[in-house]
């Protein structure tokens, strides 16, 4: 499995995008946002084991991993939304099982 490094991860109005080392990007709008899942990859302390994984109802996404520089902005943002659920959140940051968090998904009755 290839480790795909981040450039950079931006955070705003619009959405989030990160430009990998490839020079190719992963992004997902605010508008498209469809889920929110914490994914758990128990890879010991030296590696990144969190990623916060954006799913867009179109079809795009990016999962960002939980010691990028963006990540606390991220953080926030996502805590903003409605029905976030911020005690699966917290268990999902503090665990080591190999898991997926689901702490955010669309309501599907507000399309």
């Amino acid at each position: 499995m290839s480790q795909a490094q981040s450039r950079s991860v931006s955070v705003d109005d619009t959405g989030v995008r990160r430009q990998l080392a490839d020079g190719s990007e992963e992004s997902v709008t605010w508008s498209e946002l469809s889920s929110v899942v914490i994914r758990v990859i128990p890879e010991g302390p030296w590696k990144e084991d969190v990623f916060l994984m954006l799913a867009g109802s179109d079809g795009t996404g990016t999962a960002i991993p939980s010691g990028d520089p963006a990540a606390d902005a991220l953080i926030e943002r996502l805590q903003a939304l409605p029905g976030f659920d911020n005690d699966k959140f917290i268990e999902a940051m503090t665990t080591d099982a190999d898991e997926a968090y689901v702490v955010w998904r669309k309501d599907s009755s507000a399309n």
